[in-house]
């Protein structure tokens, strides 16, 4: 069979050009270090990055929600604290004011303390969180969790519980509590129950009623926060750990997306260095060969 010279130099040069080509494409991978998967290249995988992406995506949106959730939750301990505290003084004061031996200007001084301790009480109901602006006690609606009525009393003025938070497929939080599980439940309303000691004591009527009364109801609402508290650390709790499993899930993805994508330096350098020895000796073959050739045809 009769190769003609044609033949002879465009089977090398094809050679050399594919090898140039590849060489190129393994440079650009240690680069870049990416193998530059397409849909073209590699459909399975580039599908199966299409995939990671999104749940990547989704995930730092869940990231972003645990977050707010839980600085939610951390300022709604600190304010239950404080709220906690405030009841505390109340009960020292209602039992203090049990006792007979104090004079009138005693009990009308705890009194006017108790009114204070009362609206501190309301401001702490009606504080908003630092992120969002929205009430930690409001429940599903309003911008105000509690107001002042014209007799002075204080009533609760948002519906319902506050809608979660998206922290999982499927899995919600809910950062706030209802003021109505805190502050006014149906076995104690504190704002009525120190107001009316109170009033008692100021007024010096009544008092051994009201006092009794205050040292049951002060005792049920400090009650009624501590289970409060301890939903608020249930919840932060739960957050912790669907945060630990965002992140083990965005490693094994990072894993996966790194073996699928990512360049393997060390074989891909190994596999340069083979293919420009394989370039450089067919260069070497053809450089012979044409001489070769023009020398037969001039001589």
């Amino acid at each position: 069979m009769r190769i003609s010279t044609s033949q002879m130099y465009s089977r090398p040069l094809s050679l050399m050009t594919q090898l140039t080509a590849a060489a190129d494409k393994t440079q650009t991978q240690i680069a870049t270090n990416k193998l530059g998967v397409t849909a073209v290249t590699d459909a399975a995988s580039y599908v199966k990055l299409q995939q990671i992406q999104r749940a990547t995506t989704a995930d730092a949106t869940y990231k972003t929600n645990i977050n707010i959730a839980q600085g939610v939750l951390a300022q709604a301990d600190q304010t239950l604290d404080s709220v906690e505290t405030q009841l505390q003084r109340a009960l020292e004061l209602a039992t203090r004011a049990a006792n007979d031996t104090l004079s009138d200007s005693d009990r009308a001084a705890i009194g006017e303390e108790l009114s204070a301790i009362r609206d501190t009480l309301y401001g702490l109901a009606n504080t908003k969180d630092d992120i969002r602006g929205q009430p930690l006690f409001g429940g599903a609606t309003g911008d105000t969790a509690y107001v002042k009525n014209a007799d002075g009393s204080i009533s609760f003025a948002g519906t319902g519980e506050a809608s979660g938070i998206p922290v999982a497929e499927g899995e919600s939080i809910q950062p706030t509590i209802s003021g109505q599980r805190v502050f006014t439940t149906a076995d104690a309303d504190m704002f009525a129950i120190i107001g009316n000691l109170a009033d008692a004591l100021k007024s010096g009527t009544d008092v051994k009623a009201a006092g009794d009364a205050a040292l049951t109801g002060i005792n049920a609402s400090l009650g009624q926060v501590s289970l409060a508290r301890a939903s608020v650390g249930a919840r932060g709790a739960r957050l912790d750990l669907q945060a630990d499993q965002l992140t083990a899930a965005a490693e094994t993805r990072e894993a996966t997306r790194s073996g699928i994508e990512d360049t393997d330096i060390p074989t891909a350098v190994a596999n340069l260095q083979k293919t420009l020895t394989v370039l450089q000796a067919t260069q070497a073959s053809f450089t012979k060969l044409t001489s070769i050739s023009l020398f037969d045809y001039i001589k």
